[in-house]
Protein backbone atom coordinates (compact mmCIF):
# COMPACT_ATOMS: atom_id res chain seq x y z
CA UNK A 1 0.00 0.00 0.00
CA UNK A 2 1.16 3.50 -0.63
CA UNK A 3 0.03 6.02 1.89
CA UNK A 4 0.80 9.28 2.49
CA UNK A 5 1.22 10.56 5.86
CA UNK A 6 0.25 14.58 6.21
CA UNK A 7 0.62 16.85 8.95
CA UNK A 8 -0.61 20.42 9.64
CA UNK A 9 0.81 23.52 11.22
CA UNK A 10 3.26 23.79 14.01
CA UNK A 11 4.02 19.63 13.72
CA UNK A 12 7.23 20.49 12.43
CA UNK A 13 7.61 21.69 16.19
CA UNK A 14 7.42 17.97 17.73
CA UNK A 15 9.94 17.23 19.84
CA UNK A 16 10.28 20.49 21.17
CA UNK A 17 6.88 22.16 21.14
CA UNK A 18 4.66 21.41 25.09
CA UNK A 19 6.60 18.09 25.15
CA UNK A 20 3.95 17.91 28.35
CA UNK A 21 1.08 17.52 25.26
CA UNK A 22 2.95 16.31 22.48
CA UNK A 23 5.78 14.55 23.78
CA UNK A 24 9.65 14.78 23.42
CA UNK A 25 10.15 12.93 19.76
CA UNK A 26 10.22 14.58 16.77
CA UNK A 27 8.18 13.10 13.48
CA UNK A 28 11.06 12.51 11.79
CA UNK A 29 12.25 10.33 14.28
CA UNK A 30 8.94 8.50 14.48
CA UNK A 31 8.51 8.15 10.54
CA UNK A 32 11.59 5.84 10.52
CA UNK A 33 9.62 3.92 12.95
CA UNK A 34 6.86 3.36 11.02
CA UNK A 35 8.67 2.45 8.25
CA UNK A 36 10.53 0.02 10.54
CA UNK A 37 6.46 -1.13 11.58
CA UNK A 38 5.38 -1.04 8.22
CA UNK A 39 7.77 -2.61 6.22
CA UNK A 40 5.23 -3.90 3.01
CA UNK A 41 3.78 -0.21 2.56
CA UNK A 42 5.66 2.58 1.29
CA UNK A 43 5.07 5.49 3.24
CA UNK A 44 5.75 9.16 2.38
CA UNK A 45 5.51 12.11 4.53
CA UNK A 46 4.77 16.14 4.17
CA UNK A 47 4.16 18.54 6.27
CA UNK A 48 3.43 22.23 6.30
CA UNK A 49 2.61 25.15 7.53
CA UNK A 50 0.23 26.08 4.41
CA UNK A 51 -3.02 25.18 4.58
CA UNK A 52 -2.70 25.96 -0.16
CA UNK A 53 0.65 23.20 0.33
CA UNK A 54 -1.87 20.89 2.32
CA UNK A 55 -4.74 20.89 -0.43
CA UNK A 56 -2.31 20.87 -3.32
CA UNK A 57 -0.78 17.74 -1.48
CA UNK A 58 -4.26 16.15 -1.48
CA UNK A 59 -4.73 17.35 -5.13
CA UNK A 60 -1.45 15.39 -5.92
CA UNK A 61 -1.61 11.75 -4.12
CA UNK A 62 -5.76 11.99 -4.13
CA UNK A 63 -6.54 9.48 -6.96
CA UNK A 64 -3.37 7.28 -6.85
CA UNK A 65 -2.32 6.66 -3.05
CA UNK A 66 -3.97 3.54 -1.16
CA UNK A 67 -4.75 6.35 1.67
CA UNK A 68 -3.72 9.40 3.70
CA UNK A 69 -2.89 9.65 7.17
CA UNK A 70 -3.57 13.22 8.21
CA UNK A 71 -3.20 15.15 10.98
CA UNK A 72 -4.27 18.75 10.25
CA UNK A 73 -3.69 20.10 13.47
CA UNK A 74 -5.06 23.72 13.95
CA UNK A 75 -6.91 23.80 10.51
CA UNK A 76 -8.93 20.74 11.93
CA UNK A 77 -11.11 23.63 13.37
CA UNK A 78 -11.00 25.88 11.07
CA UNK A 79 -10.57 24.72 7.27
CA UNK A 80 -13.84 24.23 5.31
CA UNK A 81 -11.57 24.14 2.32
CA UNK A 82 -9.28 21.08 3.54
CA UNK A 83 -12.89 19.62 4.22
CA UNK A 84 -13.78 20.53 0.46
CA UNK A 85 -10.05 19.25 -0.52
CA UNK A 86 -10.54 15.70 0.84
CA UNK A 87 -14.37 14.97 -0.41
CA UNK A 88 -13.09 15.77 -3.97
CA UNK A 89 -10.84 13.06 -3.91
CA UNK A 90 -11.30 9.08 -4.13
CA UNK A 91 -8.18 8.36 -1.42
CA UNK A 92 -9.54 7.53 1.83
CA UNK A 93 -8.23 9.90 4.34
CA UNK A 94 -7.86 9.11 8.16
CA UNK A 95 -7.54 12.31 10.78
CA UNK A 96 -4.81 11.66 13.52
CA UNK A 97 -4.58 13.90 16.50
CA UNK A 98 -1.84 13.36 19.24
CA UNK A 99 -3.41 15.09 21.95
CA UNK A 100 -6.96 13.86 23.41
CA UNK A 101 -9.39 16.74 22.26
CA UNK A 102 -11.87 16.01 24.41
CA UNK A 103 -9.56 17.22 26.85
CA UNK A 104 -8.47 20.54 25.59
CA UNK A 105 -10.25 24.07 25.08
CA UNK A 106 -13.17 24.41 23.83
CA UNK A 107 -12.98 25.60 19.89
CA UNK A 108 -10.67 22.23 19.69
CA UNK A 109 -14.25 20.24 19.94
CA UNK A 110 -15.01 20.13 16.62
CA UNK A 111 -13.21 18.89 13.60
CA UNK A 112 -14.15 20.04 10.20
CA UNK A 113 -12.59 17.54 8.31
CA UNK A 114 -13.91 14.67 10.43
CA UNK A 115 -17.50 13.44 8.27
CA UNK A 116 -15.43 13.52 5.33
CA UNK A 117 -12.91 10.73 6.48
CA UNK A 118 -13.33 7.42 7.09
CA UNK A 119 -12.12 7.10 10.34
CA UNK A 120 -10.94 9.55 13.22
CA UNK A 121 -8.41 9.19 16.16
CA UNK A 122 -7.35 11.22 19.11
CA UNK A 123 -4.89 11.07 22.29
CA UNK A 124 -3.03 7.90 21.38
CA UNK A 125 0.18 10.36 21.25
CA UNK A 126 1.91 9.33 17.62
CA UNK A 127 1.34 6.16 17.81
CA UNK A 128 -2.23 6.88 16.56
CA UNK A 129 -0.70 7.37 13.27
CA UNK A 130 0.34 3.63 13.35
CA UNK A 131 -3.13 2.63 14.20
CA UNK A 132 -4.64 5.01 11.19
CA UNK A 133 -2.00 3.06 9.20
CA UNK A 134 -3.76 -0.53 10.28
CA UNK A 135 -7.13 0.79 10.39
CA UNK A 136 -6.54 1.98 6.02
CA UNK A 137 -5.23 -1.42 5.73
CA UNK A 138 -7.97 -3.20 6.68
Amino acid sequence: MKILILNGPNLNLLGRREPEIYGSQTFEEYFIELQEQFPSHELEYFQSNHEGSLIDKLHEVGFSYDGVVFNPGAYTHTSIALRDAISGIETPVFEVHISNLAKREDFRQISYIKEVCVGSINGMGLEGYAVAIDALTE
